[in-house]
């Protein structure tokens, strides 16, 4: 009886594993490409966001500071990463990724 249990969560293990293996394979064939340019797509909007609001930290006014100081709180946790990405070196290659 209990080498009866053992092969049948056996077969339930791999039963779920090749689902799991279709699923993904799916997943990479059909939508994978849509998936990464819509995270492309989010992450340039957000990156234009916070420098039209936050643009005077680095010197391009463009809201006046009363409207930026009222997004603050939403934007705070993302401002070092901001900088880091606007003051970086940019290069001909990153535009092709």
């Amino acid at each position: 009886m209990a080498k009866d249990k053992s092969t049948k969560q056996k077969k339930e293990g791999v039963g779920s594993k090749v689902v799991g293996f279709l699923r993904d394979f799916t997943y990479g064939m059909a939508t994978h490409g849509m998936a990464r340019q819509a995270l492309k797509t989010r992450s340039s909007m957000e990156h234009l966001f916070i420098l039209i609001t936050m643009g005077d930290m680095l010197g391009v006014p463009v809201l006046p500071p009363y409207y930026s100081l009222r997004l603050l709180p939403y934007v705070v946790p993302q401002i070092k990463t901001w900088k880091r990405r606007m003051l970086r070196e940019k290069d001909l290659m990153d535009s092709m990724y």
